[in-house]
C-alpha cells in the first residue's frame, strides 16, 4: 500500500508540530500574515455582528410580543453608517493587498537570479554559476533571491508556504517571484497546480543557508560552465555569431547591451529587451523584426530545449561588447582558411 508524499508529509510533520501555518522564514511572511490575520478577524467579528443582530431581532420582534407586522421606516443615517464603514474597510483592505502584491512581484535590483523549469513531474533549478537542482533548491539567508521560471509541458504552481510565496509556472512564458529568506534551515516546496497523475508526487526542499556555507556549497556543486558560457558555446555552434558580429555589415542586430534596452520594431513599435522578449524571438524571430532588418532570422522551435534557452538569454544579458564575438568569429574564420596538409607529409615531416 503506497501514500501520497504530500499525505505522509502532513502526517509526520505538520499534525505532529500542530501548527496553525508554516513558520515565518522570509521577509514577506509576516506582513502576508498581518492580512491574513486581519481579514479572519474580521470575519469573526462581522459573523458575531450580524448573528448578534439576528437574534436580538428574532426576540424582540417574536410573534407573541408581535402579533400584528408593523411598517418600520429605514434611516438614513444607519443605512449610510452601514454602508460607509464596510466600504473603508474593503478599501484598506485592497490598499494592503495590493501594497503586499507589488512588493512580492517587485524584486529588488541586486536580486540573485535563479531559474526554475517545471515539467512532469519534477522542478529543475539552475543557478548562473551553473549548478543544478533536481526538486530542490539552495539559497543563501539574507539576501533577495529571484526565480524566473517557465513550464516545459503543462500548468504547474511553485509555492514555499514558509517563504508565503506562490507562483504560477507557465508554457511558453517566463513568471518571476522573489524572497529574502531569514532563518537557516529545511523547507517544503509545492507544486499547488493539478498538474498530472503525480501531481502529488511533485515536491521538494528548499536548503537555506548562512552566506559562507552558501558559497561553500557553490564551489562544490558547480558543473564546471555558468549558464552565460553553455550559452555562448550554443551561440556559436548555431551559427547566431555569423548574424549578429556586432559589424556595420551584419545582417542581424548588435547584441552587445542590447539586454534592458529599447528596440524599435519593423512594425513601428518599440520592444523592451526583458528575459520573455530574448526568448520569444529565438523562437519567433518572423513576429519581432527589428527596424532596418529583414526577416531572415530563421525559427528554433522544438531545436532548442528550455535550458538551452535560459543558456542564450543569459549569455545575451551578460553581453556589453562584442569582444569575445569577434576573438570567436575570428578564430572560426582561421580555422576554415587553414590549409589542409596531407597525412604523409605530415609523417614526413615529423
Amino acid at each position: 500500500m503506497q501514500i501520497s508524499p504530500v499525505l505522509w508529509q502532513f502526517l509526520t510533520k505538520w499534525l505532529t508540530s500542530s501548527a496553525l501555518w508554516p513558520d515565518q522564514a522570509s521577509t514577506i511572511a509576516p506582513w502576508a500574515d498581518a492580512l491574513y490575520i486581519f481579514l479572519w478577524l474580521m470575519t469573526v467579528v462581522g459573523v458575531i455582528l450580524v448573528g448578534a443582530l439576528v437574534l436580538t431581532f428574532a426576540i424582540r420582534y417574536r410573534k407573541e410580543r408581535h402579533p400584528e407586522a408593523v411598517q418600520i421606516e429605514g434611516s438614513t443615517l444607519l443605512e449610510a453608517t452601514w454602508t460607509i464603514i464596510p466600504l473603508g474597510i474593503f478599501l484598506f483592505v485592497f490598499v494592503w493587498g495590493a501594497w503586499l502584491y507589488f512588493r512580492i512581484y517587485n524584486p529588488p535590483a541586486d536580486a540573485m537570479q535563479v531559474y526554475v523549469v517545471g515539467k512532469q513531474w519534477m522542478w529543475k533549478a539552475e543557478h548562473p554559476g551553473g549548478q543544478h537542482e533536481i526538486n530542490a533548491l539552495h539559497v543563501p539567508s539574507g539576501r533577495p533571491v529571484q526565480l524566473t521560471m517557465i513550464s516545459q509541458d503543462v500548468f504547474h504552481s511553485y509555492s514555499i508556504p514558509a517563504f508565503r510565496v506562490k507562483r504560477e509556472v507557465i508554457p511558453g512564458r517566463y513568471t518571476t517571484v522573489w524572497f529574502n529568506a531569514t532563518k537557516p534551515g529545511t523547507y517544503h516546496l509545492f507544486c499547488t497546480q493539478y498538474c498530472g497523475t503525480l501531481h502529488s508526487g511533485m515536491i521538494g526542499e528548499i536548503t537555506v543557508m548562512d552566506p559562507a556555507d552558501y558559497q561553500k556549497w557553490t564551489e562544490e556543486s558547480t558543473s564546471g560552465m555558468s549558464l552565460a558560457q553553455n550559452g555562448e558555446r550554443l551561440f556559436a555552434s548555431l551559427g547566431c555569431i555569423s548574424c549578429h558580429s556586432g559589424n556595420a555589415t551584419a545582417s542581424g542586430p548588435n547584441l552587445a547591451g542590447v539586454y534592458g534596452s529599447k528596440i524599435k520594431m519593423d512594425d513601428g513599435t518599440e520592444q523592451v529587451a526583458t528575459d520573455g522578449f530574448l526568448r520569444d524571438v529565438i523562437l519567433n524571430p518572423s513576429q519581432h523584426v527589428p527596424y532596418g532588418y529583414k526577416p531572415i532570422m530563421p525559427t528554433y522551435q522544438g531545436q532548442i530545449s528550455e535550458e538551452g534557452l535560459i543558456d542564450l538569454v543569459e549569455y545575451i544579458k551578460g553581453l556589453k561588447t562584442n569582444y569575445r564575438v569577434q576573438q570567436t568569429l575570428d578564430t572560426s574564420k582561421s580555422d576554415d582558411a587553414a590549409p589542409i596538409t596531407p597525412v604523409a607529409s605530415q609523417k614526413v615531416t615529423q
